[in-house]
């Protein structure tokens, strides 16, 4: 699993003119959340934050603030509404046994049958939620596409299961599929046509 360090300067005031004033000098506000209920407030560059943010990746920060480092994880991205430049952010900690809901990629492993029969997998869903304990946290989810032929899905159920990862998503939910293309229906219709034609005489 990816992590990445972050530094981070406390704030000494809270509220909106603290996180204007800290905008205002070219830094982004946040604040942590503690497993035991405390809150840091602080404050860091927008540079600082860019890989933790700018990802698909699931990621870990260690995040240190007045000498002390907090293992996160990312609870909340603010973005202003015509810049799309980053306001505000959310840290929440890790403790060890208290339990979190993070959402991660899906990875795909194998090769499917219906792509090298002429198909193209078409991914719906990208990321799935979990709840997990940190100890048992996953950076993503793996489903094998190596039996998905032509006209077949795969869903949320068939992800590989983890002990201690629940999914949140429902069961249901089509990660990914390999549709017919049109030139293949076009010849099986042809082909049954032919049979249908031979039967016939």
């Amino acid at each position: 699993m990816v992590t990445i360090s972050i530094e981070g300067t406390v704030r000494s005031g809270m509220g909106t003119s603290s996180a204007k004033a800290a905008r205002n000098a070219g830094t982004v506000p946040c604040v942590l959340y503690g497993g035991g209920g405390e809150s840091v407030h602080f404050t860091v560059t927008p540079d600082s934050v860019r890989d933790f943010i700018y990802t698909g990746e699931f990621k870990i920060a260690n995040v240190t603030v007045g000498g002390k480092t907090y293992r996160c994880i990312l609870k909340e991205v603010q973005y202003h509404p015509v810049t799309d430049v980053i306001t505000h952010i959310d840290f929440l900690q890790l403790v060890d046994g208290h339990p979190v809901n993070v959402t991660v990629p899906i990875r795909f492993e194998g090769s499917a049958p219906g792509v090298r029969a002429g198909g193209k997998l078409v991914q719906k869903v990208r990321s799935v939620k979990i709840k997990t304990k940190p100890e048992n946290l996953v950076d993503e989810m793996k489903v094998s596409i190596s039996k998905l032929k032509l006209g077949q899905s795969l869903r949320i159920r068939d992800l590989a299961k983890i002990d201690g990862v629940e999914i949140l998503n429902s069961p249901a939910l089509p990660i990914a599929s390999i549709p017919i293309p049109r030139g293949l229906k076009a010849g099986a219709a042809e082909e049954e046509e032919e049979e249908v034609e031979a039967a016939a005489e």
